[in-house]
């Protein structure tokens, strides 16, 4: 089973986040994105033709990130978009960042 055939779980506060080497298997499952160790996250940037085209992508990410209740952090421009995903109940990196990130993926491919 693929990560974007997974669904988000609900992780209380104090849960423990992924550790460095977890994280990074997982990462070689979800071509584009950034892993960004300091800030415990995963960053990408997507490109589109014009505004409309961003927004709807935006408009497609906050409808996949309502059904898994897992929220991204979103900034669009004109024809640019960009999502970071972190785990905040945990501090850090869940699977939960990485399943999400797939689906964007899935979303854009």
């Amino acid at each position: 089973m693929g990560l974007s055939d997974k669904s988000c779980q609900s992780l209380p506060k104090g849960s423990p986040a992924l550790d460095a080497q977890q994280a990074a298997q997982l990462h070689k499952e979800i071509p584009g994105w950034e892993l960004i160790e300091t800030e415990q996250s995963l960053a990408r940037e997507f490109k589109f033709k014009n505004f409309y085209e961003t927004i709807e992508f935006v408009n497609a990410v906050a409808w996949i990130a309502n059904q898994q209740d897992h929220h991204p952090d979103i900034e669009a421009g004109y024809n640019r978009c960009k999502i970071i995903f972190t785990t905040h109940s945990v501090g850090g990196l869940s699977e939960n960042d990485f399943i999400c990130a797939a689906r964007v993926n899935a979303l854009f491919a």
